[in-house]
């Protein structure tokens, strides 16, 4: 059972906020103690990070679901809640981080590099947080915000100088074992090598890493053998080298066409055209082997392609070979310079910006999108409507309103923000300083009620008390003729 993973899908899940707390203080001697709701903590994320010691992705191939912790719940006496513990997860350098899709979002390439994928939630505001000069104890709290859930799929391209390809058995695994201090297995059957394997050179002052890539065979681009399965572990390589066996007995085969059906599956696989190729005639000890690599160098050779005569078993013209691949990983290291580190851009908002946007749908609704809109509708408690008179008020002044009025929205017009849905009715008190009610209520979500109010009653008293202005004249007449 090979331990070599180079590709899996996770199911990642960031840590939920912490609700805020409601709550009022309470003590002796104190009365009016005030809100002392603390806020809720934030949940953690997940990140990737390149370890060098890392190898393969086999852990996440038995874990796939991987969960951040949430963050703690707010409590009274101002006590904020714990925020909950990021999640890194360590992966080998060359790891692709896309979408089921195919998106691509990160390449991680060189140790030490992070990438945030799943953030945490934000926590909620307790009501101490939410307390101001009109609104002295609120009776509601934020409710934290969900953590991102997605799923990604990782998948690792070795980051190698020299990418070996060639036929199952042409004795890659060989070469690369005496070039490098690697110890692949090595036997005299096909597809011996499951796995890619990874051999780091030095030659004199340079060093380089040689990939050897299991067996390819014709087809291998359309997913025959394990060719395809590999054939991205050399998307990175700087040269290819197709390592010919000039001594098999299978028939049919020749290194000619060896080559040829080695050059047909890059081509099909795409992208390679433009690395600088080698040709290693391997297993020269045996006689039949010298002789026919003696009899079609001139023909490769005449292709274009530097031939080296090698035999890994009796290291005959390794050396050579060695130096020409340091030479030819140094010309394309020049060509193709380190990049230099990202600039971080700061981009300032724009002055109409509003921050969101109002769209009109098929149905005769809108939908409201923005990043602000949709996290204050997240962390809202709709069983409270205080706190939906908050988000009101919230959404009044961004604008919101406003907008959907010069959209022609109209009194119970449906509109959607996130994953929510109202019947638009126009706020009242828009504008205008909060009228505070009981805790936990709004009165601008209640119906205005048939209750003659206490102001009402005061009007109506004054009105009685004051006598009308023609029995004063009659009574003031009477009195003169007495």
């Amino acid at each position: 059972m090979t331990t070599f993973v180079d590709r899996v899908v996770l199911h990642l899940q960031a840590g939920d906020g912490g609700h805020g707390c409601v709550s009022i203080h309470r003590e002796k001697f104190k009365p009016l103690g005030g809100p002392d709701g603390g806020n809720g903590g934030h949940g953690g994320s997940v990140t990737l990070v390149v370890d060098p010691q890392v190898h393969t992705l086999l852990d996440f191939h038995f874990r796939p679901h991987i969960k951040a912790e949430n963050g703690k719940g707010g409590a009274g006496s101002n006590r904020d809640g714990a925020n909950g513990s990021d999640l890194v997860l360590k992966v080998p350098d060359g790891t692709v981080v896309s979408t089921p899709d195919g998106e691509q979002l990160a390449d991680l390439i060189g140790a030490g590099t992070t990438f945030e994928i799943a953030r945490g939630g934000r926590g909620g505001r307790g009501n101490a947080a939410l307390a101001n000069s009109r609104r002295k104890a609120p009776g509601f709290a934020e409710l934290g915000e969900p953590g991102d859930r997605l799923d990604v799929v990782l998948e690792l391209k070795s980051v190698a100088d020299v990418g070996l390809v060639g036929f199952p058995s042409a004795g890659k695994s060989s070469l690369i074992s005496v070039l490098s201090a690697a110890k692949p297995k090595i036997a005299d059957y096909p597809f011996t090598t499951l796995v890619p394997n990874l051999g780091v050179v030095r030659v004199d002052d340079h060093t380089f890493t040689v990939a050897d890539v299991p067996g390819l065979i014709p087809g291998a681009a359309e997913g025959r053998g394990l060719g395809l399965e590999f054939l991205r572990h050399i998307e990175r390589t700087a040269v290819l080298v197709h390592v010919v066996d000039t001594a098999t007995l299978e028939p049919g085969r020749d290194p000619l066409g060896d080559i040829d059906a080695l050059e047909a599956e890059l081509a099909r696989y795409g992208g390679l055209a433009d690395r600088p190729r080698l040709v290693v005639l391997n297993k020269v000890d045996v006689p039949d082997g010298r002789d026919l690599a003696e009899i079609v160098r001139p023909d490769i050779e005449a292709r274009g392609y530097r031939v080296y005569e090698i035999s890994a078993v009796t290291r005959e013209g390794l050396r050579e070979l060695t130096y020409a691949l340091a030479e030819q990983v140094e010309r394309a290291r020049a060509a193709h310079p380190t990049p230099e580190p990202t600039r971080i851009v700061i981009r300032p908002k724009a002055v109409d910006d509003a921050g969101f946007t109002v769209e009109p749908t098929e149905d005769g609704g809108f939908v409201v999108r923005g990043p602000r809109p949709e996290r204050w509708v997240r962390q809202t408690n709709f069983d409270n409507d205080e706190a939906v008179g908050y988000l009101a008020d919230r959404l009044a002044r961004l604008g919101v309103e406003e907008q959907l009025a010069k959209m022609g929205a109209e009194s119970g017009s449906l509109v959607r923000i996130g994953d929510r849905e109202f019947d638009w009715e126009p706020t009242r008190y828009a504008g205008a300083d909060f009228v505070p009610g009981s805790r936990g209520t709004d009165v601008r979500l209640e119906e205005r009620s048939k209750r003659v109010t206490a102001a009402e009653r005061l009007a109506a008293r004054k009105a009685r008390r004051q006598r009308p202005a023609d029995e004063i004249e009659a009574a003031s007449d009477g009195s003169g003729t007495d």
